[in-house]
């Protein structure tokens, strides 16, 4: 595990226009200074040492309380995290849902079984190590032999692609190297579901000391120790940049409770799931549900014209969209969609972290594929699956590092209904995920049912490839 922050320097323009540069916190300072004082910036810049800002920040804005939250939003912190499991980052995504960031994607890279973590930093107890290590080769090896089935197939028929004729039919070298890697990525869609929790990702976040402090009270907290680990060189780093600013950043009791309690709740949930072997960890139906509470007298037509002149998932929303509050979600999700599902929106989502079945994209098998070769493959996952949900039912935290992106739990959103509909059209349109967005044309279906004056209106896509 490695984290790194990086600074922010001033760009040529900047300086050849006389802009100052200002560190994080003396950042902080100065607008936290417009709270007290409306002498503007550039009296608050004169006050400024340029040879010492840390001194800066100390003297002159001393009658501004550091610890107050409000400030600490003020000051941006940029930090790439590298090294760490699918499974923490897909936490670290949940609590700062909406930071700027991004990380390493299993559809369009290759992983392999060298970049996974320690046995010692994921808590598997030494007793169970080289149980985990088989089921680490066995993920690997499935993945890597789905990949290969993947690829063939779409060699052997572009059609199952859906390469848009007019890209097959370039012969140009861009092309060429547009067809293929439209191919790979299709592959790597389809195989991922094969790869561990444990395979090591990279993060990068930008965002304010604020929501760092956040994220390393709830690291700090966690039962599980790669999360406190993480949270502990976090608050390292972020005392270089912001060090009056983290005073915080340390476990907090109730947030221990409240995650102790969680994983208590799941591990009761999961010992009511009776499931007598592996061969019951089938792909569930992923059944969708919405609950929709518009507010009171708005009607069907009233969300219709809320949509009109609706051209491009970014133009205008009107207000009865606006406010009608949304709930919605499935009942089994693979791992691989809800971290997905998970990054960059608005919104609540909940994660009921209970291994219920296993997805293997078995459903985008086409008459021309050996069906029974790939069953196989998926009997792997299943029972890696089933595997996972042994450990949560016996009382062990570390169980998430058992489980695979296919490995599919309850996942639900709690929205508004413009952020509804932009999700929508989001996944559903160019570039997206074959299986996430029949998971939102599922949920459309449910929302159509009950206004159907928005069918038309909402620009539902047909995930065609980027």
């Amino acid at each position: 595990m490695n984290v790194r922050s990086v600074g922010l320097k001033a760009t040529d323009g900047a300086v050849r226009s006389g802009r100052v540069s200002l560190t994080p916190e003396l950042l902080a300072a100065t607008g936290a200074r417009y709270s007290r004082n409306n002498e503007g910036l550039d009296s608050i810049l004169a006050k400024i040492d340029p040879a010492n800002p840390d001194k800066s920040v100390d003297s002159i804005f001393r009658m501004v309380d550091y610890g107050h939250q409000s400030i600490a939003d003020m000051a941006p912190v940029a930090i790439f995290i590298d090294g760490v499991s699918v499974w923490l980052a897909y936490f670290i995504w949940s609590i700062c849902p909406t930071a700027s960031g991004q990380e390493s994607s299993t559809r369009y890279i290759r992983l392999n079984s060298d970049g996974v973590l320690d046995p010692a930093d994921a808590g598997i107890p030494v007793d169970a190590r080289a149980a985990w290590q088989h089921n680490l080769e066995s993920a690997f090896s499935a993945y890597s032999r789905a990949l290969n089935f993947w690829e063939a197939a779409a060699s052997r028929d572009p059609q199952i692609v859906a390469i848009p004729e007019s890209i097959l039919n370039d012969e140009s070298e861009k092309g060429k190297r547009k067809i293929a890697r439209m191919r790979r990525n299709f592959a790597f869609d389809r195989a991922r579901y094969f790869l561990p929790a444990a395979a090591k990702t990279n993060v990068m976040l930008l965002m304010s000391a604020r929501s760092w402090v956040q994220l390393c009270q709830m690291l700090l907290s966690h039962y599980l120790c790669e999360a406190r680990r993480l949270g502990s060189l976090l608050r390292e780093e972020l005392e270089m940049w912001v060090p009056r600013l983290t005073k915080h950043a340390s476990e907090i009791r109730s947030i221990s409770l409240g995650l102790r309690d969680e994983y208590d709740s799941c591990m009761q949930s999961a010992r009511s799931l009776k499931f007598c072997d592996a061969g019951d960890i089938v792909e569930n139906t992923a059944k969708a549900f919405l609950e929709i509470h518009p507010p009171a007298g708005v009607t069907d037509s009233d969300i219709g014209r809320a949509l009109e002149g609706h051209n491009n998932i970014y133009a205008w929303m009107g207000s009865p969209l606006r406010r009608t509050l949304v709930r919605f979600g499935w009942d089994a999700v693979s791992f691989a969609e809800i971290r997905d599902l998970n990054r960059h929106r608005t919104g609540t989502k909940t994660c009921q972290f209970i291994p219920r079945g296993f997805y293997a994209a078995a459903g985008e098998l086409n008459p021309s594929l050996d069906k029974d070769e790939y069953d196989k493959l998926g009997r792997t996952g299943a029972a890696l699956t089933y595997d996972s949900l042994a450990r949560l039912q016996a009382d062990d935290p570390a169980y998430v590092y058992w489980c695979l992106l296919g490995s599919q739990m309850s996942f639900e959103h709690a929205t508004t209904g413009d952020k509804f509909v932009y999700e929508a059209e989001l996944r559903t349109g160019a570039g997206a995920h074959f299986r996430y967005a029949q998971h939102l044309r599922d949920v459309l279906a449910l929302w159509y049912a009950r206004f159907p004056s928005t069918k038309g209106s909402i620009l539902e896509g047909a995930n065609e490839p980027e």
